[in-house]
């Protein structure tokens, strides 16, 4: 009975052991798939940590006429002066009663800068206006008399000399009307002369009048920059060019259309893009110099007139065959670009956030670029400044 109950027992359910889960021989599977890949995950977090933070630059392709304007052949000194200059003055003689400009003003053409006292104007115009309607009624009261005298003529009452009397006083009135208007459009145009306007547009580089002060014609021959009279210096400076002085034995060096670079003492690290103007066909006997006139082609307002100035003369391209092959572009680099390696010059490329060493054959160098002649082909991303611990394969990322 005993072995019964045993063996009944025996085949009685454990409730309290927990029944087998469903999902533990599948995610038992998993495990491994998921640790490889958060090995895989980690190991790219750390080489992203890794990486080294650089700044970068592009390779340029450029034209052999954009990358090397000429070789410098000279250098000279001088000064930038407008082109077109004008000292003001008024063309008939009184006193400035109103100045609306001072140094610095920008103006317009036929702008009114200044006006004179008119007062004395203005009532010779009213009193030549009044005298021109005098004669308009004059001549209206003979031209009514010869009506009459001919109508009377006609019938005979009045004889042939009272109507070419008649006739005359016409005439004379006619006259006196031309000269009313002459004399009205004289007065007419004095009074327009005390205002004085900009002869072109540009700026008032000089005041040289104030209100109160009497203001006239400068004649010929006067020295204009010292004359009493004037009213304003105005400059274009849109026509800013520079005025230097090339020895007489270089002056041969030079040709038509020369290109040239111009720079300021005031902004020494600017260079502005020039050509020559004109080889002024004298000689300075006393400093055995030849004048020559620079435009300047690249505008800036910060360019003032008689800043001292330095140009400095390229060498001209030399003429090519029409049925010539059109020229191969050039490869520049910022200089900085350019690391050395065991005694040769290489670049850093960035390619899939790696660097890739490739070397290159280096040409001349201009303003902080230096031309490439073999090693890249142009629009390569290159580490700028490369540190000395860089090399072939590192990792990098670009600094935002």
């Amino acid at each position: 009975m005993s072995d019964l109950k045993g063996d009944l027992a025996s085949l009685k359910i454990d409730r309290s052991r927990p029944a087998a889960s469903a999902w533990r021989w599948p995610l038992l599977l998993l495990a491994p798939a998921l640790l490889f890949l958060l090995l895989i995950y980690g190991l790219r977090f750390r080489q992203a940590l890794a990486a080294v933070e650089v700044e970068t630059v592009r390779a340029e392709l450029r034209r052999p006429a954009e990358a090397s304007p000429g070789a410098p052949i000279l250098t000279a000194s001088g000064y930038l002066v407008a082109r077109r200059k004008a000292v003001v003055s008024a063309k008939i003689q009184g006193r400035l009663a109103e100045l609306r400009v001072e140094e610095g003003s920008r103006v317009r053409k036929d702008e009114v800068i200044a006006r004179l006292e008119d007062a004395d104007y203005i009532a010779a115009v009213e009193r030549s206006r009044a005298a021109v309607v005098h004669a308009e009624a004059d001549l209206f009261e003979n031209q009514r008399q010869l009506r009459l005298n001919e109508d009377l003529a006609a019938q005979g009452v009045v004889s042939t000399d009272q109507r070419d009397a008649a006739i005359s006083r016409v005439k004379l009135a006619e006259a006196a009307l031309a000269q009313a208007k002459a004399d009205l459009g004289w007065n007419e145009a004095q009074l327009a002369n005390t205002q004085i306007r900009a002869p072109f547009s540009g700026v008032v580089a000089k005041k040289m009048a104030e209100v109160g002060e009497s203001v006239a014609p400068i004649p010929p021959g006067v020295n204009i920059s010292t004359a009493s009279g004037a009213i304003v210096a105005l400059a274009d400076l849109d026509t800013l060019e520079v005025e230097a002085d090339v020895s007489e034995s270089n002056v041969a060096k030079l040709g038509s259309d020369q290109p040239a670079e111009v720079s300021v003492e005031a902004f020494p690290d600017r260079r502005f893009k020039a050509i020559l103007r004109l080889i002024i066909p004298s000689a300075d006997r006393t400093k055995a110099t030849v004048l020559v006139k620079v435009t300047i082609l690249d505008k800036d307002k910060d360019l003032k007139p008689e800043m001292s100035a330095k140009v400095t003369f390229l060498e001209l391209e030399k003429q090519k065959a029409e049925n010539a092959a059109p020229p191969a572009p050039v490869v520049s680099v910022a200089k900085d670009a350019v690391a050395t390696r065991d005694g040769k010059s290489v670049v850093f490329e960035v390619v899939a956030g790696k660097v890739k060493l490739r070397p290159v054959d280096l040409g001349s160098e201009r303003q902080g670029q230096v031309v490439v002649k073999n090693g890249l082909a142009g629009g390569e991303t290159l580490v700028m400044r490369p540190i000395e611990a860089l090399k072939d394969g590192d990792s990098v990322r670009a600094k935002s």
